[in-house]
This record gives structure tokens, C-alpha cells and sequence, in this order.
């Protein structure tokens, strides 16, 4: 596993770090790690949302299984309140 050094960190955001790790009974270290690991996307990751794009692509290009055309979200709700 690979070792970070940071240099003029800002103290502020130091010192967020600090009470975060210190509230969740962790490191600094693992704080750090773990907002990373949440935030920036691996290259796995960025594939993996590719394919989810690319699929949503083509469901929203295929055409429907039944004929339409289908009432709207606002007509069946006015329908359903009339009953």
C-alpha cells in the first residue's frame, strides 16, 4: 500500500479531520482514506458507471412492449381522485 505525505495542509480542514475521527473513535489517517475512497472514483468504478449509462441509453431507446398511448401521470391521478 502506498504512503501520503501532505504539505501545508490547511488547519482548519485539520482540524475537521481531527473531530470527525475523533467523534468516530478513528485516525486521521483512516479518516482520510475513507472520504477519499467515497469521493474519488476508481478506474473500476468509472467503468462501471459507463456500462450503467450505456444501458440506460438503450432502455430508453427501445420502444414499448404494448401498444400506447397511455394516459399521464396527471390524468390517472385525477381519475383515482374522482372514484
Amino acid at each position: 500500500m502506498a504512503t501520503l505525505y501532505v504539505e501545508k495542509f490547511p488547519d482548519d480542514v485539520y482540524e475537521a479531520l481531527r473531530k470527525r475521527a475523533k467523534q468516530r473513535r478513528s485516525s486521521i489517517a483512516r479518516e482520510v482514506i475513507e472520504l477519499l475512497v467515497e469521493t474519488l472514483p476508481t478506474e473500476a468504478e468509472l467503468n462501471r458507471r459507463e456500462k450503467l449509462y450505456r444501458r440506460a441509453l438503450r432502455l430508453s431507446n427501445m420502444k414499448p412492449l404494448t401498444p400506447g398511448p397511455f394516459p399521464s401521470a396527471e390524468e390517472m391521478i385525477r381519475e383515482d381522485r374522482e372514484r
